[in-house]
């Protein structure tokens, strides 16, 4: 089923309803870094909430997570429902620090806690990091995926998409801050979540042998039972690459492991999440919003696994599709199989008839404009507030108003960078997981910084320092045995969730050790108080937590 006519006027009709949006919201928002930074500190709980999900889900999850189902099956969906239970923790104890200490960034925590050089130094890398990974991967996995949806999939117009993503997001996003970004958001996650469910919905139609979606998930389980499993054993899955799935998922450690590490750094400190709840118009409400976050993460995977694992099914005989009339070739790969990141593309082009295929076609790029808009303004953002205000702004004498068209040239200078750097990133097999696995690099140490910044009263500066550092060689010694780059008994080969763990925990050692070396184990200066009250929360929010930990027990214990 080609694109049509209906389904380009679908599309238009969407993407100029997102560029109004923002544009009209972001009236008067941009005289203030706050307000434009910010969005003066007035978003409800609805929109937060809607906020997150939007800045999240991208296409790493709708393209690579559903390539992840694919070759591993409903395991990965460990990653969001594991989230549900992480941004509880987050809403609890994370929040009511960051909010009590105003915080524009991430970063700023960083000098409130340390030092205004680990601050520096913490900003520059993540600009780094969202610029060079984040913006990157998601333009070229977005691109991806519009390529093979309405052209030839042969790359014929690959760099257009990009371009094209890359100009939607900046649209709104550059001229309105994140009041444009949050307000559009709520309108992109109703579109992704319906064209989502269209997509699994016309999926399990055609997998069905009566047409009866419910039908259709029976045969579905029926058929792979094993790709149902969340907690995998060694052995239980073979991915089509002949890898053991364990070592992408393994075990137990989803839920008591390296998993936490991954969640706790992306949901707590990861500026172009957290950035919106910042702007709430107050902690309960900022709560409220994380709650919503909560049982929509619950709810992801049914939109982003379940349709690879059907897409596994039904490519399980590929020359009986292709006798069907499934003949894009450029979704198989040389053994006759469809490729695991080209799962849900291949199901919207072959399957979505025309208007619908418009309309799902939007959800996908409402999930990657709304990762883009996001991500940039997170980077003007720290560029903005932790290096150019602090460094730059007194000697240049730059008002307020200049604050904001600095945070727009650094917004644009990012998104030029990723679209020069987008097409050079080569098939990455299971992108999802390749991203998960080399941000845990990094990502353990900074937790340790963060963690015992929180909640260790007596950790220094310069253990801080060395944490940052030290985890880096940490997490690359265990990268040796799984990648094979020596033979020797030295080097163990663990899981990279494993390694995760192993990192985090070491680093925080050694920074406890640093600090009684230095101090004596003498409280620090910077360090902060915490008391019963600070993380109190209201009635809706608990109720909310409990029903999201009971659903997330639940389905465990369904699938376990």
């Amino acid at each position: 089923m080609e694109f049509e006519l209906l389904d380009v006027i679908v599309f238009v009709a969407y993407a100029l309803l997102i560029i109004g949006v923002g544009l009209w919201v972001s009236r008067g928002k941009g005289d203030t870094s706050e307000d434009y930074f910010l969005a003066s500190k007035s978003l409800p709980w609805w929109a937060i909430g809607a906020s997150l999900i939007a800045a999240n889900i991208s296409a790493e999850q709708f393209i690579g997570m559903s390539g992840s189902g694919f070759a591993l099956g409903l395991a990965i969906a460990s990653y969001e429902w594991m989230a549900a239970i992480t941004l509880i923790v987050v809403g609890k104890f994370f929040l009511p620090i960051f909010i009590e200490k105003k915080l524009y960034t991430i970063p700023e925590f960083i000098e409130v806690r340390y030092s205004k050089n680990l601050k520096t130094i913490l900003a520059i890398f993540w600009i780094c990091l969202f610029i060079f990974v984040n913006l990157t991967s998601v333009l070229y996995l977005g691109a991806t995926a519009l390529d093979t949806i309405i052209g030839s999939g042969d790359g014929a117009i690959f760099m257009e998409c990009i371009i094209g993503l890359a100009l939607f997001a900046a649209a709104y996003s550059l001229y309105g801050g994140l009041s444009a970004v949050a307000w559009t958001d709520v309108v992109q996650v109703v579109l992704l979540v319906i064209g989502g469910l269209i997509t699994t919905y016309i999926a399990l139609e055609h997998v069905s042998s009566d047409g009866n979606i419910f039908t259709g998930m029976a045969e579905v389980y029926e058929q792979v039972p094993e790709k149902f499993s969340m907690i995998l054993d060694k052995g239980e899955i073979i991915t089509p690459n002949g890898k053991d799935a364990w070592w992408d998922l393994p075990g137990i450690a989803v839920l008591v492991g390296g998993l936490w590490v991954a969640n706790l750094y992306y949901w707590g400190f990861n500026q172009y999440i957290i950035q919106r709840t910042l702007a709430a118009k107050s902690l309960k409400e900022s709560q409220r919003g994380i709650v919503l976050a909560g049982f929509l993460k619950i709810l992801i995977p049914l939109i982003t696994v379940i349709p690879g694992i059907i897409a596994f099914v039904m490519n399980s005989d590929a020359s009986g599709m292709i006798n069907e009339g499934v003949t894009s070739a450029s979704f198989f790969g040389e053994n006759g199989r469809i490729i695991n990141d080209n799962a849900a593309p291949w199901l919207i082009k072959e399957f979505v008839p025309a208007g619908l295929k418009g309309l799902v076609l939007a959800a996908l790029a409402a999930a990657i404009v709304s990762s883009l808009a996001s991500m940039l303004n997170s980077t003007a953002t720290i560029f903005t507030m932790d290096i150019y205000k602090p460094f730059f702004q007194e000697k240049a004498g730059t008002s307020e108003k200049g604050l904001v068209n600095v945070g727009r040239v650094t917004a644009s200078i990012a998104l030029v960078i990723a679209i020069i750097l987008a097409p050079q990133l080569k098939s990455l097999g299971q992108v999802f997981q390749y991203i998960q696995e080399y941000t845990g690099v990094v990502s353990p140490g900074i937790l340790a910084v963060f963690m015992l910044g929180l909640f260790w009263r007596k950790t220094t500066n310069n253990a801080a320092i060395w944490g940052v550092l030290v985890s880096i060689p940490i997490a690359l010694y265990f990268k040796v045995g799984p990648n094979g780059w020596s033979d020797s008994p030295f080097f163990i080969t663990w899981p990279f969730m494993h390694q995760m763990m192993a990192t985090w925990i070491l680093t925080m050692l050694i920074m406890i050790i640093i600090s009684y070396l230095e101090t004596g184990g003498k409280i620090q200066e910077k360090s902060i108080t915490l008391s019963r009250n600070l993380f109190k929360t209201g009635p809706i929010f608990n109720i909310g937590s409990f029903v999201i930990i009971l659903i997330v027990a639940m389905l465990y214990a369904m699938f376990w």
